[in-house]
């Protein structure tokens, strides 16, 4: 039997929204009603209820996540899809714990809200074959890029769970960041969270740091020690570079979180607690379980649920959010005015590799606001360190930035071959600008392209530019 045309209704305040979404769900073969306002659809809602809800959160009059709080009671089983320009993490956080089915944050692709769409009905039943799936919830930080937005989406779906947690990625990307909001969101929020870095602390060190000590249990133990564990009793434990952990204490480690139990140090007594361990690693540690430098047993105990953090040359649209407010906290810290980027020194810190991530961000901050003379930081303030000075931005390198963020883009829509995509409008961009610059000469725009004229009007005709 065929599914019924699934009913889909959208509220937001600005028209040009409505008008897409649409356009494209009625392509899609669904039927849509549109509102302006929050209170305008609750009017209507008493009637019946549509398969699938699309709101935007900031709105005259009521906002998106009254209109959530609201229909969380009347509606318990409306899936809902919050969409926003302003995609902050808090945002994110409220929208899930509000009981939303997805986030979206704009400008969106509206594929993938269609495809949202299709799953939100699919987890409800409204459209046919598909079992529901389950409820989902999230955290906290700065970012739109797609690829903290994925973060953001991992973190929301486990706001109401106490799961063991990976976190992955290189040095400096926020992984402590990810930890404290998981645990922020999470319900042992109002108990402890404990952040140990495993690499700072020499390995035989290491076991009474994290299961303390009895009196007398060592030369220099005076009195009994509480390690990291019991502090962290009732809330979250935070492990960073757990990679670096030795293979004893990796045994050690699996036991507690297999039993929730351990002895202290000298101790004879089992220590029982409750503990959300959250790990972290720069490593590929399923290549270190390869190599046996990694027990295999504690990886699958760690990696019940991953989330990878993105290096910052992976999300370079927010270097200029960041840098921002990063300037705004060191001028804090300094007590001085906070300091502007121009627009040349913009380009040039956003064309910079960053190998140090976010925390060499913080780091450039900082030294910025003390070493740049005047409030505003131009191209010249910038360090050879950072992309300045002796290694000056030049204008075409522009285009290439901009192609690499089109192409992560790209690549996080799982839109096919890039090349397939790409090369027919560069061609087609190259050949408009030469003909338009030798006012339709096929000749001689064929020579400032490189090519002969057969192989321009061959490539005219293929891209429909006759």
């Amino acid at each position: 039997m065929a599914s019924l045309r699934l009913d889909v209704w959208i509220v937001d305040d600005d028209q040009s929204v409505r008008w897409v979404l649409e356009k494209a769900l009625t392509q899609a073969d669904m039927a849509t009603r549109s509102f302006e306002r929050a209170e305008h659809l609750l009017e209507a809602i008493d009637a019946g209820a549509p398969d699938v809800l699309i709101t935007d959160i900031r709105m005259p009059g009521m906002s998106g996540l009254a209109l959530l709080e609201r229909l969380r009671t009347t509606h318990p089983q409306l899936p809902i899809i919050v969409i926003t320009a302003h995609s902050d993490l808090e945002n994110a956080v409220a929208a899930y714990k509000g009981g939303a089915f997805e986030y979206l944050p704009k400008p969106f692709d509206i594929d993938e809200a269609v495809e949202l769409v299709h799953k939100a009905a699919r987890a409800t039943g409204a459209e046919e074959g598909r079992a529901p799936e389950a409820p989902r919830s999230i955290a906290s930080m700065i970012g739109q890029a797609p690829a903290m937005q994925e973060v953001f989406r991992s973190i929301g779906r486990l706001a109401g769970s106490s799961m063991t947690v990976l976190i992955t990625g290189e040095s400096g990307t926020g992984k402590e960041l990810v930890a404290r909001a998981l645990h922020d969101h999470s319900p042992r929020a109002n108990k402890t969270f404990v952040a140990l870095n495993t690499s700072a602390i020499a390995s035989e060190l290491l076991e009474t740091e994290l299961f303390g000590h009895e009196k007398g249990a060592f030369t220099g133990a005076d009195s009994r020690r509480i390690g990291r564990f019991e502090q962290a009793d009732g809330g979250t434990l935070f492990l960073d570079e757990i990679g670096d952990m030795s293979p004893a204490l990796q045994t050690r480690l699996l036991r507690v979180l297999a039993e929730s139990e351990f002895y202290r140090v000298g101790g004879e007594k089992p220590i029982k607690v409750d503990v959300r361990v959250i790990a972290a690693t720069n490593q590929d540690l399923a290549r270190a379980v390869k190599e046996s430098r990694f027990r295999e047993d504690l990886f699958h105990r760690l990696n019940v649920i991953r989330i990878n953090t993105p290096p910052l040359r992976h999300r370079r649209d927010d270097i200029p959010i960041l840098l921002g407010h990063y300037l705004a906290e060191a001028a804090d810290e300094l007590g001085t005015p906070a300091k502007v980027i121009d627009a040349e020194a913009m380009d040039t810190l956003q064309d910079f590799g960053w190998p140090g991530n976010v925390r060499q961000l913080v780091n450039a901050t900082r030294r910025l606001t003390v070493t740049a003379p005047g409030r505003v930081i131009t191209a010249r303030d910038i360090p050879g360190d950072l992309g300045g000075s002796e290694t000056p931005r030049r204008a075409s390198k522009e285009w290439t930035r901009m192609l690499a963020a089109w192409a992560e883009r790209q690549i996080h829509l799982r839109k096919g071959p890039l090349l397939d995509q790409a090369m027919p409008e560069f061609e087609k961009t190259l050949i408009e600008i030469a003909m338009s610059k030798t006012n339709g000469h096929r000749q001689e725009a064929a020579k400032l392209l490189g090519w002969g004229r057969n192989t321009l009007s061959r490539k005219m005709k293929a891209l429909h530019l006759d």
